[in-house]
């Protein structure tokens, strides 16, 4: 499967300031819009999941920010059973999508920065399932997910107004739960993790107002 991974952000045209990027009274703006499409064997049509969350934070002292990021996922995968096709399946899940942050910075020089992040990312949405053809899909659980995360990275600025990041996973924990059509429990699960695999960071960027 083919992963396309953009981190795309929304510029501002906000008054002009010649102050650095992480003082006291400046907003950072940015986002994350992620791609996933391809096939796995057996599957003559493609899954996709696609998800945008653009974020704004705010400066509420010298190299400390606060924010959140609001946004929307959609997932839509086909299931075939080898034996017999016609007896598969599709799932589709949508969901809304807030994630809170507090952000510090430490600085090596005003063009290199180490950042950590501390988040509360939320999903609220549901599953539908349809036919073998992605079609006639009803709703068969509401989702919610609740989780806390802490993330390392580091950012290089190459200009006041622009910044360029890297981060990796660090510590996080998840509750995720559901319901049927009917309001009953339908299983659920809470992972922690902890690990950071620093050959596969994400990369985004950030403009800073």
């Amino acid at each position: 499967m083919k992963k396309l991974l953009l981190s795309l952000l929304a510029v501002s045209a906000l008054a002009f300031t010649t102050q650095a990027q992480t003082e006291k009274g400046n907003f950072m703006v940015g986002g994350d819009v992620e791609l996933n499409s391809g096939k796995t064997d057996g599957n003559p049509k493609s899954n996709i999941s696609f998800s945008v969350v653009p974020s704004v934070g705010y400066f509420i002292a010298k190299d400390v920010a606060v924010g959140t990021g609001i946004g929307y996922q959609f997932n839509k995968y086909y299931n075939y059973l080898t034996i017999n096709p016609n007896t598969g399946f599709s799932t589709k899940t949508t969901a809304f999508v807030v994630n809170p942050f507090v952000r510090g910075y430490k600085g090596i020089n005003d063009q290199f920065k180490f950042f950590g992040q501390l988040s509360v990312p939320m999903s609220f949405g549901n599953t539908k399932r349809g036919d073998v053809n992605g079609d006639n899909f009803t709703k068969v659980s509401k989702d919610n997910n609740v989780g806390v995360a802490l993330s390392p990275g580091f950012a290089f600025f190459p200009s006041k107004k622009f910044g360029i990041e890297f981060s990796v996973n660090g510590i996080s924990y998840n509750d995720y739960n559901a319901k049927d059509a009917n309001g009953n429990d339908n299983g659920g699960s809470k992972n922690f993790n902890i690990g950071a695999n620093f050959f596969a960071p994400k990369i985004g960027v950030q403009f800073y107002l």
